[in-house]
């Protein structure tokens, strides 16, 4: 195993790093790497500094991704931390089982889906990644340690969202949900405007739901987009396996101003007629939508993008929707925006979720975009919300430690098993989330 000097960024691509990266494929090599060089880091799906150590060193997990064991009975899979979801997904699916959360793209590894705690389309009923997470094993200075909820409740706790911080994950054990199939029943409605957007989430009996939002909209219009509604039903694959398309250039910035945005949003919402549509979909093409296009990432062009993604509590619709006409306001929202109803379901002191309504929008990078973000930040904050993590480049500490409650008691557990401060991230640093 060597270690190679890189550029690298995570998603967004609006934030970089420089550093030696290692690639490990085996235990004995990855502890040899971690000896207080930096954190370990998955595929750098987060978008923003969370998989980044400018200036040091990382551990890159991918390459460590073996299936150890399952129990087809049970459902229970043991898994190394560098798999993606998208490869579970594949294998599992057609013996009658798959993750039973998936965040929006499989190209999220087992270790950073637990770093980060993350959430899906069935929030609502399924709670987060971590609910379901059986046992895992952490990297310690004396070797492999299994941790469990029962063994050491504190540690497997802080490890649930807790964006590496704890150790290496080195791989966990997982309980996977029983599925009638490979088929995914979905139903797509034009939805008027934003309060009819929650009124819908609402009433609806889904297991699987989640809206696209037009964030270019206004006034009486704001809010507009369409709900799917999925649910799982028997038969194989529909159709055969698509080749994903590429993204082979950074796109020119005209891409996606703010004409060009209106239009596709225009056209992307005329696709459902007002009677709705409902169509029969592969489970990879409801789950992870974006997938299908490769390095789709680079339509931002050079400076890439940053994504706010907020949370707020349910009787919190009203400050949602002013966020929303903030957004809109601004004219800078990609087609990218995403509308959710989430469940009180979290794994850690870091997660994510809460019982509420959870936005995300894409911003391509542009010098306005801090001061529109420190905006939405404080309308969130206000409301008695959060932020994501995993899509975070912009918030700033003091606005996280009032939206992270539990955040003194993390604090003392990786203050315990990383006194010296090796797995410190670029985030991490920012918001100071160790201080």
């Amino acid at each position: 195993m060597q270690w190679k000097t890189a550029d690298y960024t995570g998603w967004g691509r609006a934030l970089r790093a420089r550093g030696t990266l290692a690639r490990p494929e085996r235990v004995s090599a990855l502890s040899a790497a971690l000896m207080g060089r930096g954190p370990a880091i998955g595929n750098r799906r987060s978008y923003g500094d969370g998989p980044l150590n400018d200036g040091g060193a990382a551990v890159v997990m991918t390459r460590m991704d073996r299936l150890l064991a399952f129990d087809p009975d049970t459902g229970v899979l043991e898994a190394e931390a560098g798999i993606t979801i998208a490869e579970l997904l594949r294998v599992f699916a057609p013996r009658g089982w798959m993750p039973a959360v998936m965040p929006g793209t499989g190209f999220a590894t087992l270790g950073g889906s637990i770093a980060n705690d993350v959430h899906g389309k069935n929030h609502h009923g399924a709670g987060s990644f971590g609910q379901h997470v059986l046992a895992l094993t952490l990297m310690t200075d004396a070797g492999p340690r299994e941790v469990t909820a029962e063994n050491d409740p504190d540690l497997f706790r802080a490890t649930m969202g807790g964006q590496g911080q704890t150790g290496a994950i080195l791989s966990a054990k997982l309980q996977l949900a029983a599925i009638l199939g490979q088929r995914m029943k979905v139903t797509e409605t034009r939805i008027a405007d934003f309060d009819a957007f929650i009124a819908a989430f609402d009433t609806s009996q889904a297991e699987f739901t989640v809206g696209w939002i037009d964030a270019t909209a206004r006034r009486k219009r704001l809010g507009r987009g369409i709900l799917e509604e999925g649910t799982l039903v028997e038969g194989t694959r529909p159709g055969p396996l698509k080749r994903a398309l590429g993204v082979p250039l950074d796109a020119p910035g005209f891409a996606l101003s703010k004409p060009v945005v209106k239009l596709f949003n225009r056209f992307y919402l005329s696709r459902v007629p007002d009677t709705a549509r409902k169509r029969t979909r592969p489970l990879d093409d409801f789950f992870f939508p974006l997938d299908r296009i490769h390095d789709w990432n680079r339509l931002y062009g050079k400076r890439g993008f940053q994504q706010f993604q907020c949370v707020v509590p349910l009787d919190q619709a009203a400050a949602l929707k002013e966020i929303l006409t903030t957004i809109a306001k601004a004219g800078i929202a990609s087609p990218l925006a995403v509308l959710k109803k989430m469940g009180p379901g979290r794994a850690g002191h870091l997660s994510f979720p809460m019982a509420g309504y959870t936005l995300a929008v894409d911003f391509p990078a542009r010098k306005k975009v801090p001061a529109i973000f420190q905006r939405l930040e404080q309308q969130v904050l206000a409301a008695g919300g959060r932020l994501y993590f995993a899509k975070d480049g912009l918030a700033h500490p003091d606005s996280i430690a009032a939206m992270y409650p539990e955040l003194d008691a993390w604090r003392a557990v990786v203050a315990r098993v990383d006194p010296e401060g090796h797995n410190k991230t670029d985030l991490v640093r920012r918001l100071k989330l160790r201080s």
